[in-house]
């Protein structure tokens, strides 16, 4: 089964931008295929500000995060994997979700087992 980080992520997003919040993400900054402007990291965390009106051109992706942004004035693209945010919420009451670290899913099986029982489990009904 897929992640439901990304479909939650929007979500939460779209919940806090309609309410007039602002919407922030908590980003792990030491996940492969973060970037993110390294002089704004602490403790190997980030918290960025994704409300439109500070953001240019955002994408919530299923894998990926993207946007543009300006940090002390200078621009800078922004990609997040999905699985290195931390949480969403309301910059103005801390309200939102924060996600628990998902662990890969081994390879799925290339052949589903069968079972080894003689007979069937199943039932004729009439």
């Amino acid at each position: 089964m897929t992640s439901s980080r990304p479909y939650l992520i929007r979500a939460i997003h779209e919940w806090i931008s309609d309410n007039g919040l602002t919407p922030q993400l908590v980003i792990d900054a030491e996940i492969d295929g973060v970037i993110v402007p390294r002089n704004y990291v602490v403790d190997n965390r980030i918290v960025l500000n994704v409300a439109e009106r500070a953001v240019k051109d955002l994408v919530l992706g299923d894998v990926l995060v993207q946007f543009s942004a300006r940090f002390s004035g200078s621009p800078f693209e922004v990609n997040i994997p999905t699985r290195a945010i931390l949480a969403v919420y309301a910059a103005e009451n801390g309200v939102g979700m924060a996600f628990q670290e998902e662990e890969n899913d081994p390879d799925p099986p290339s052949e589903v087992p069968r079972p080894t029982a003689d007979r069937s489990h199943l039932k004729v009904v009439k």
